[in-house]
């Protein structure tokens, strides 16, 4: 990533780091943000006390509380396929997937004067588009389709066809979304 913005954007720097230690002092920013990140990390607590100790004004972050994984799921299931196990985080680590497990976790981070809401949207999306995402292997999906040999791969896109087939309105996948987001302002 770090590359890509340099070549792109060869005028802003960019540092190296991440979570959950940052390279920067103490209230380095006037914000910090964490946009669908604290569910990918191995510490999330200690990762979003990180943004409040780098932020001298608010913290803001997301994460997911329903996201397009059960299409992948089902497009698994149909192809006979095993699922994909990714990584676990431990149970001393990890945090119930809604608007108040998010709550909760942040504020054992530490994070205060904390407002949560939950927001909803449909999107709607081009099988060409997330066809190029498993093959790219983004996501778990593109990680399962990545491990799977010729004949697993067939049997996965030939799921994913025939969901696609009985889904699709308009030529798009109508994907539900919610998110919780949480604001934590300044001390």
């Amino acid at each position: 990533m770090r590359a890509a913005s340099h070549r792109r954007h060869p005028e802003i720097g960019v540092v190296a780091g991440g979570l959950p230690e940052l390279p920067f002092a103490d209230a380095s920013f006037d914000v910090a943000a964490a946009n669908f990140v604290l569910n990918h990390v191995a510490s999330p607590r200690s990762s979003a006390a990180e943004l409040r100790r780098v932020s001298r004004g608010a913290v803001v972050a997301t994460t997911w509380t329903l996201s397009p994984s059960w299409l992948w799921a089902e497009i698994t299931q149909r192809s006979g396929i095993p699922p994909f196990a990714g990584e676990r985080l431990p149970a001393d680590e990890d945090f119930e997937r809604t608007a108040d497990g998010f709550e909760r976790m942040l504020r054992q981070a530490g994070l205060q004067r904390l407002a949560v809401s939950e927001v909803e949207w449909v999107w709607p999306a081009r099988p060409e588009a997330l066809w190029r995402s498993v093959e790219g292997g983004v996501a778990g999906a593109g990680a399962l389709y990545a491990g799977l040999d010729e004949r697993g791969r067939q049997r996965f896109r030939a799921a994913f066809e025939a969901v696609v087939d009985e889904r699709s309105v308009g030529g798009v996948l109508l994907l539900e979304h919610r998110a919780a987001v949480a604001v934590s302002a300044a001390l």
